[in-house]
């Protein structure tokens, strides 16, 4: 088996969660791969970008691909262009990720974003503010909000996320088959929860 886990907005390869299941299943002697989802240059992120990098770190043959919020979004959408990814483990999934942004922002910063291309934005990868190009929002308009996907998939929810709200993962659920949302009491980060989600995913995974 191998395990590519994809990070969340403005965060890296060394978020607490990554190195948490990392260090996990590699005691299980399971592979995982972190990829740096902006390869450095975070002001030009797009989804298109980081499913480039996603694929190079997916390699060939079969694959499990968690991830975290965008990172789980990302999960969903690459699992259903390419049949090889055996199962997906989302925490938080940013479904709808287009529509999240104009809410969570509001039209008036919406306008203000695209007038001068880039905002600001904490980083908690670099622990900076950091600038975002309005192209992340562009391009994920192309991008369904809910990937049609057949493999397996379990969702781990907060169900006080003020982040991501858990009724996106509910609608995904709905819309499809092989989805199992687990709902826990926990917010956008779900740090608390580790244990938990652990032991769900070796369900899953069946290791």
């Amino acid at each position: 088996m191998k395990v590519v886990y994809l990070h969340g907005f403005a965060s890296s390869p060394r978020s607490s969660k990554a190195q948490f299941f990392k260090e996990r299943f590699e005691q299980l002697g399971v592979e995982v791969t972190i990829p740096d989802l902006a390869q450095g240059n975070f002001a030009q992120l797009t989804l298109t970008g980081q499913l480039a990098v996603v694929n190079e770190a997916a390699g060939s043959g079969p694959l499990v691909i968690m991830g975290s919020s965008m990172g789980g979004y990302l999960a969903a959408l690459y699992a259903a262009r390419h049949p090889e990814v055996e199962k997906v483990v989302a925490l938080a999934p940013a479904f709808d990720f287009a529509r999240l942004w104009r809410l969570r922002l509001g039209e008036e910063q919406m306008r203000a974003w695209a007038r001068r291309g880039w905002m600001e934005t904490p980083h908690y990868g670099t622990g900076q503010t950091e600038h975002i190009g309005y192209e992340l929002y562009k391009d994920a308009l192309s991008y369904e909000p809910y990937p049609e996907m057949t493999q397996p998939i379990l969702i781990i929810h907060g169900i006080n996320d003020d982040v991501v709200p858990v009724a996106v993962s509910r609608e995904f659920t709905l819309r499809t088959a092989n989805a199992r949302l687990v709902e826990v009491s926990s917010g956008h980060e779900l740090t608390d929860q580790v244990e938990r989600i652990w032991q769900e995913a070796r369900l899953l995974l069946r290791i």
